[in-house]
């Protein structure tokens, strides 16, 4: 064990961090490098230049004369994917915080440090793209000092592009990160940190070892789903996966037993064997909870269960989407689904259209609510159709978030100004280095899902960063916006705002209604209703056939009762007609928000 060592690397989207593992592959000629980007093998990974999937990777490297064994556990970067990097860091005992030397500490860097500080994981700091004319090494160097309170001696200056820095890296995983600890002889006990769908061998969990060992063969169970399973083959991850006998304490590896449902291997989960079970589960275990919803519904109607296989496909490879079916009278039949946020919702719908060629309509994103009865029950809620009578509603309590973001001391009016707009509270503010700042706020994270993180890049034309994390539910005065339709509510148009934006979101979709309902033979009455109460109306007036056109001269009479005949029609008309809301209309009033 003494020669093992397992670490990962923490660093902000676009920091250089997958091409640094690339270099460390190739130094350590563990793979012949053909093209870039070897971890991230995923197209949406590389166009987007992020990491969606977290890599395990094994490298060997002789180090005065021994042979060591690296385990490189990969993170993803966004703040969507924060659960899969804590069960990451829980399976390492070092980390590589990398920084650009040309951007400086960013927000998620912060967020997953102290996370890997938890967890008392030896940090070692990396300036990365050293060799760019506007790299800024002093400055970052110093910015590295006042946050982890390190020796400047112990920052290594590297190049993930040229690939200096890189043997300095690899000795310093060595000799400054401490081996894993752990007894061989105890009754195993793993944690599985990340698992992968093989359409030919099924769920495939990626695990680390901290106490006792595995066999191929053995009867295994995994604590939380309490399932049993035969470990089929084991081994290790190089860049493809290496068949084992055994594995030991300390060792990172995979599982094939034969799993064909992604739901139950969970992330965080414990592996012991059936024989010899360990005594208690590794702590630190959650379900996933998805922060974000929407519904997904098929452009035509006859597409429903592609789409429903296509969702269960997918599933199978990210097994943190939720769905469940939903109908709606303006969409029809679709699905409510759940996501981790933004980022992940995006990727989910890029990869819908990509892989299975299904071009879907995404209903405007809410969070979940939790609404209180008068009796003191408690209901989720993640749709606004799902809320009940407002007179049985006690209060409704909303998910709230802590939001970090650090950007330059020029944009601080501007981005407290979006945030206190979002109901936000400003909790802290501190400068780090002489130009940068943080601000921490309190902030509802039903306000940031639509289009927070697009006008924060623009005030702040790209300098901000941001990262959030839940801190629980607090009461709010929520209330259900129905728009109606000559009296019949539009159910796919319903929303939960807050009272101080429910009156004049009310008007702005009226007036938008207007705009776009084509004109009947009768009056629509367009109306924004709270409960019972009306807020706002607006009138698309009927389209009328000019009866008159052939009475010329002749008596009144003759003339009122030709309107009063078509009054009547217009009466029993306005009776039996109904009121479509075509597509173009309806997907216009849920960009609403975004204008």
């Amino acid at each position: 064990m003494k020669h093992i060592r397992n670490f990962c690397i923490i660093a902000h989207i676009d920091h250089g961090k997958s091409t640094l593992a690339d270099r460390l592959l190739e130094y350590t000629k563990t793979i012949q490098i053909t093209e870039m980007q070897m971890l991230d093998d995923m197209d949406l990974e590389r166009e987007r230049g992020i990491t969606i999937k977290s890599h395990a990777i094994q490298m060997e490297y002789e180090h005065q004369g021994e042979i060591y064994t690296l385990n490189l556990i990969d993170t993803p970067g966004h703040v969507d994917f924060s659960y899969e990097v804590s069960r990451s860091i829980a399976a390492c005992e070092g980390a590589l915080l990398v920084v650009d030397a040309t951007q400086g500490v960013q927000a998620q860097t912060i967020s997953n440090l102290y996370m890997a500080v938890d967890h008392n994981l030896e940090i070692i700091p990396v300036v990365n793209k050293c060799d760019m004319p506007n790299a800024m090494p002093e400055e970052v160097e110093d910015e590295i000092i006042d946050l982890i309170g390190c020796d400047r001696e112990d920052i290594i200056r590297a190049s993930g592009k040229t690939g200096m820095g890189v043997e300095d890296i690899l000795n310093a995983i060595v000799e400054r990160m401490p081996a894993p600890q752990g007894d061989e002889n105890a009754p195993l006990q793993a944690l599985i940190f990340d698992s992968v769908f093989n359409s030919f061998r099924g769920v495939i969990a990626y695990f680390k070892i901290l106490n006792g060992s595995i066999h191929t063969g053995e009867h295994v169970r995994f604590i939380n789903t309490d399932m049993d399973y035969n470990a089929d083959e084991i081994g290790v991850l190089k860049m493809d996966m290496v068949p084992k006998k055994e594995l030991k304490a300390g060792n990172v590896g995979y599982i094939v037993s034969g799993i064909k449902k992604a739901t139950e291997v969970k992330v965080g989960d414990t592996i012991t064997t059936v024989n010899n079970p360990c005594k208690e589960a590794i702590a630190g275990f959650e379900e996933v909870k998805p922060m974000v919803f929407a519904g997904l519904y098929p452009i035509e109607t006859e597409d429903y269960e592609n789409l429903r296989t296509s969702l269960e496909k997918l599933q199978l490879n990210d097994a943190s989407i939720t769905f469940q079916h939903e109908s709606s009278v303006a969409l029809g039949f679709g699905f409510r689904c759940g996501f981790l946020g933004l980022l992940h919702m995006e990727i989910v719908q890029e990869r819908l259209d990509r892989e299975f060629n299904m071009n879907v309509i995404t209903t405007v994103p809410n969070v979940s609510y939790m609404v209180y009865d008068k009796q003191g029950n408690a209901a989720e809620v993640h749709n606004p159709s799902g809320m009940p009578d407002p007179t049985f509603i006690d209060h409704i309590e909303e998910p709230y978030i802590r939001a970090t973001i650090i950007t330059q001391a020029s944009y601080i009016g501007p981005i407290i100004t979006l945030c206190l707009d979002k109901r936000g509270e400003l909790v802290k503010q501190t400068f780090i280095t002489g130009n940068r700042v943080e601000l921490l706020f309190d902030m509802p994270l039903g306000e940031i899902v639509i289009d927070f993180y697009d006008r924060l890049k623009s005030i702040s034309r790209g300098y901000a960063s941001f990262d959030y994390h839940q801190i629980g539910f607090r009461p709010s005065k929520l209330i259900k916006l129905d728009i109606l339709l000559n009296g019949e509510s539009v159910d796919a148009l319903s929303t939960l705002t807050h009272v101080d934006n429910a009156v004049s979101l009310g008007r702005r979709m009226c007036a938008r209604l207007k705009e776009l309902l084509p004109r009947q033979q009768f009056d629509i009455a367009i109306q924004a209703a709270i409960g019972g109460k009306i807020v706002a109306r607006e009138t698309v007036k009927q389209v009328r056939k000019d009866v008159l056109a052939k009475c010329y001269g002749g008596d009144v009479s003759r003339k009122r009762k030709l309107l009063e005949k078509q009054k009547r029609g217009k009466k029993r008309m306005k009776q039996i007609g109904n009121v479509e809301v075509p597509q173009k209309a309806f997907l216009a009033v849920l960009k609403l928000d975004g204008d």
